[in-house]
């Protein structure tokens, strides 16, 4: 399979991680972890810790019962992206699952498109309420991506001499 890739510019990268997991509820508690050790270097506030874990968990709970309909078919995989910009940490989700018809509908609050498994329909809001920015691409029956930012850290309270 050929991926074409945006070109991006690399030359602020400080750090990166990438990791791809199964598309099983198990996992969600895992990217939420990863995620929140892969900031540790940039001292957050609990605070930050907690809003990056959140919006982490209803991205990758999106790309499992939307994306992948929760089939729990080990072939589907969800892959995390982390970047650091210096002190801004961009993270993508990504799914190959089903896409997404209309993504303005979709980000509204209230919004599920499965009703019968009692969603709330918050997941978009909540992203968006505890990152910076949020960013959703989605084709039908390619998958989707959630792109999500946030400045992390304050000064660190030690400081490393290099």
């Amino acid at each position: 399979m050929i991926e074409i890739v945006e070109k991006r510019d690399t030359s602020t990268i400080t750090n990166e991680m990438r990791i791809e997991f199964a598309a099983v509820s198990d996992n969600e508690s895992f990217a939420r972890m990863a995620a929140a050790a892969f900031i540790t270097p940039l001292n957050p506030t609990l605070e930050e810790l907690s809003d990056v874990k959140t919006a982490v968990s209803e991205a990758v709970t999106n790309a499992i019962i939307h994306g992948y309909e929760n089939r729990n078919d080990m072939n589907d995989k969800v892959l995390m992206n982390c970047l650091l910009r210096g002190d801004v940490l961009e993270i993508e989700i990504t799914d190959r699952g089903i896409g997404i018809e209309n993504t303005q509908e979709a980000m509204e609050p209230l919004y599920t498109s499965r009703p019968e498994l009692d969603r709330s329909g918050m997941g978009f809001a909540f992203m968006e309420a505890f990152m910076d920015n949020l960013e959703v691409h989605s084709e039908t029956g390619s998958g989707t991506t959630v792109r999500m930012c946030k400045k992390i850290g304050i000064s660190p309270w030690i400081d490393s001499e290099e």
